[in-house]
Parts: C-alpha cells; sequence; structure tokens
C-alpha cells in the first residue's frame, strides 16, 4: 500500500477502507473459515458500483481527475469482484463470499455524502436500517444458498447482469463479476499490500 500512502489522496483511502482492508481481513481469517466448514463471507459492496469499472491501470487516480464518486465507485466494483475470487479460490475449502447491495439507507453515515451521489434519492428507494439488513442477513443464513458464491445480491434476490447502465441504478455489472477482472484484482491486492 505505499503508493497509496505515499500520495495521500482521497482515492487510494477509499480503496484502502472499502477494499484493501476487507481483503486483507478476509485473507487472514481463511484457515479460521476452512476449518469452520461452509463459511460465508458477505461483501457489502453498492449499485455505486456501475459508477466505475475497475481501473487496473491507474487505481488511485494518478493520470485521472480525482472524483470521489467515481473512487467511491471503482472500490464497490472492488467488493463484488473479491467475492468473485474468494468464491473461486476457496469453495474447494466450503468458504464461500457474495456481495450484497443493502440499500439507501439513511443512517449516520449519509451526513457525510450527502445522500447520494447524483442527487436526491427517491423517496421509495430509501430503506429502515431492517430492510437495508434483510439482504445481507439471507445471504449469510439461508439455506437456499449453501455452497453458493461469487454473486451479487440486492432485495434479497440474486441481481440480473447487466451490460448496460439504465436510469435507475439496478443490478450488476457484467465487468464486476468478471472472473478475469476478479483474478487480476486479486493479485493486485497483494502487490499493493506487499508493497
Amino acid at each position: 500500500m505505499k503508493s497509496l500512502r505515499a500520495k495521500g489522496c482521497e482515492a487510494g483511502t477509499q480503496l484502502a477502507t472499502n477494499h484493501l482492508g476487507h481483503f486483507a481481513l478476509a485473507t487472514a481469517l481463511h484457515p479460521a473459515l476452512k476449518a469452520a466448514g461452509n463459511a460465508r463471507i458477505v461483501v457489502v459492496s453498492s449499485t455505486a458500483h456501475m459508477l466505475s469499472p475497475f481501473i487496473f491501470d491507474d487505481p488511485d487516480f494518478a493520470f485521472r481527475r480525482y472524483d470521489p464518486w467515481l473512487a467511491y465507485g471503482q472500490s464497490k466494483t472492488a467488493n463484488v469482484l473479491f467475492a468473485v475470487e474468494a468464491s473461486r479460490r476457496w469453495a474447494a475449502d466450503g468458504v464461500t463470499a457474495n456481495a450484497v447491495m443493502p440499500g439507501a439507507i439513511f443512517t449516520n453515515l449519509q451526513r457525510h455524502t450527502g445522500g447520494g451521489g447524483s442527487g436526491t434519492i427517491p423517496p421509495e428507494l430509501v430503506k429502515t436500517v431492517e430492510q437495508g439488513a434483510a439482504t445481507s442477513v439471507l445471504v449469510a443464513t439461508s439455506p437456499l444458498l449453501e455452497g453458493v458464491g461469487g454473486r451479487y445480491f440486492a432485495d434479497c434476490n440474486e441481481a440480473e447482469t447487466l451490460d448496460r447502465r439504465g436510469a435507475r441504478l439496478q443490478g450488476v455489472a457484467r465487468y464486476a463479476v468478471d472472473p478475469e477482472n476478479a483474478h487480476r484484482l486479486r493479485e493486485l491486492s497483494r502487490q499493493m499490500l506487499d508493497a
């Protein structure tokens, strides 16, 4: 993570907070998860992943103009890619990972974002804390998802894979569930943490 720390940029902080820390924790816990058997990792992502694919050639915005929402979107894409690769790599150990979109929940965190990246969130899309937790709880506990991994869930259902973003951010972008991207991100994440 040396390059990200040296720059001291917000993009590096977002990627470190939203992806690299989770990657490091899950990797360190892998032996315990394997020993537990049938362990599940729930990765909290966001439909904001549709704002940006993971830009492997410039993950810390060294060449691109920094935009906080693009950096956030890229970090949320990284969350989905992590779930894809962790499931592929660890399924034989009885460990699966899935990404979830909890929804727009007005928690104290929202006071730092202004309530959304592209304006006001329509009231019909706002969830209570309980509604927002439902998808995470389902993915973590449902017997129907035993052995299921590398997927993206929203509103207690597996999301449709999309090739193009619609007016409303729904579904999961194909680039976020691409196995090659997922493997490439794992290698880059290891390099960043070793730097």
